[in-house]
């Protein structure tokens, strides 16, 4: 769950999400996964709009660690792409969990400056042991770290 901002710190009621992600097994959905065993039940994506309060919910599965680059594993992590009126191409994040050890060794993740990295974690949400929350900043101080395709 969540909700987006723009950079003044106004919800945006308009906005549309994206996520990808691999299985519980870190498996992805995808004939170039060739690790991937067929499950027509699980398609690892999702989209939804944000409401009047700018906000967001996803119901999923916490994905597995996926490979990374030179076969070293990633933390598990949703990708999310950020669609919003003004935005003339979506945003590309991550979502990784705060409660993931793995989360310290991630090769992606240790890309991102120290200081911005709680941009990319998604934390507990109290009372509600499944749910994770991840607010997304468009732009400002606590601008959500984006990156290049």
């Amino acid at each position: 769950v969540g909700q987006v901002f723009d950079g003044e710190g106004k919800v945006i009621p308009d906005s549309m999400l994206e996520i990808w992600q691999a299985d519980a097994q870190g498996r992805f959905a995808d004939p170039q996964d060739t690790r991937a065993a067929p499950n027509a039940a699980f398609k690892g994506f999702g989209r939804c709009g944000t409401d009047a309060k700018g906000g967001f919910e996803f119901r999923t599965i916490k994905p597995g660690p996926v490979p990374g680059p030179g076969g070293k594993p990633q933390a598990p992590h949703i990708l999310l792409a950020v669609f919003a009126r003004g935005m003339t191409q979506q945003a590309i994040t991550r979502i990784y969990f705060g409660d993931e050890a793995a989360n310290t060794t991630d090769p992606v993740l240790s890309l991102v400056p120290a200081e911005r990295r709680a941009t990319l974690i998604a934390v507990r949400e109290p009372g509600d042991a499944g749910a994770y929350r991840f607010d997304v900043h468009l732009q400002g101080d606590r601008e959500t770290v984006f990156f290049d395709l």
